[in-house]
């Protein structure tokens, strides 16, 4: 059993106005999943999304099929 607790950062393209969310992709290769918080209430709950779904919603994300805000 790895021991390894999650490293959080956020995108180099956040602007800190407080919509953010963080990932802790050092747990991919130990633990199959990628967690990610809110940035604004790190002690709250994480999703724990296992590596190919959050690889898929990142690629989604950059292929635009997500729509524009």
């Amino acid at each position: 059993m790895t021991t390894e607790t999650p490293s959080w950062y956020k995108s180099s393209y956040s602007n800190n106005g407080g919509t953010c969310v963080e990932v802790a992709a050092n747990l991919a290769a130990a633990r199959g999943i990628v967690p990610v918080r809110d940035s604004k209430n790190t002690a709250g709950p994480v999703l724990s999304l296992p590596t190919g779904s959050f690889a898929s919603f990142v690629a989604g994300v950059k292929a635009g099929e997500f729509g524009v805000v």
